[in-house]
């Protein structure tokens, strides 16, 4: 399985910090708010998106 998240929706469940380190985005980089990020179904949990 695969979760989609975007930019935005990372900053609103409060995540967005732990989806920039797993996808070694940083702080200097431009990203924009409906990017979007797949994540694994192990990282989903990690997240806290799946139980």
């Amino acid at each position: 399985m695969k979760i989609i998240i975007t930019q935005q929706e990372a900053m609103e469940k409060g995540v967005w910090k732990e989806v920039a380190k797993i996808f070694g985005v940083a702080q200097e980089d431009e990203v924009w708010p409906n990017e979007t990020y797949i994540l694994t179904e192990e990282q989903a949990r990690q997240l806290g998106f799946i139980s």
